[in-house]
């Protein structure tokens, strides 16, 4: 697994970690709606997958401002934020900040995606930063777990990925 420290505590992540071509993994997490919304809606697409612990927190809504940014630029692609906030939170954050282009997914039910992903925090029940980017074919193309939870991604070299692939 990752190492990965949250505020300069080691914590330990629950599930597999994934590893560039490897065939995406399974997941079911919740839309604003309370829709499902599982690894099948992203069939034949090119997606930017943003990890964050939660929104209301200044690096997570950095990193997800940053990604809808760039959603606006990237034809073909799509982004999705998933964290552990309660999907009307989520509504209510994009709301809020102007979010239009990236879509907030819920992983508060069964932290599905986080154990699919190794990216579930045992000690707090929350997802460690992370970015994943699924090809066309349904399989991760790029794999960032950022070391210290608290600290942004790459988020060049995650873009620079996505726009490879289209």
């Amino acid at each position: 697994m990752a190492n990965v420290t949250f505020k300069g505590n080691p914590i330990t992540l629950i599930g597999n970690e994934v590893k560039v071509g490897d065939k995406a993994p399974q997941f079911s997490v919740l839309e604003n709606d309370l829709t499902p919304f599982t690894l099948e809606n992203i069939k034949d697409k090119v997606t930017v997958i943003s990890v964050v612990p939660s929104l209301d927190t200044g690096v997570c809504d950095a990193q997800t401002r940053r990604f809808n940014e760039e959603a606006a630029k990237l034809n073909g692609v799509d982004i999705l934020t998933i964290s552990v906030d309660l999907p009307f939170a989520q509504k209510r954050w994009c709301g809020a900040v102007g979010i239009e282009k990236v879509k907030t997914l819920s992983d508060h039910r069964d932290l599905s995606f986080g154990t699919a992903y190794g990216v579930a925090i045992e000690e707090l029940r929350l997802l460690t930063r992370a970015v994943f980017v699924i090809n066309s074919k349904g399989e991760v193309a790029y794999v960032e777990y950022v070391s210290e939870a608290t600290d942004h991604p790459n988020y060049e070299a995650a873009i620079e990925a996505a726009k490879a692939l289209i």
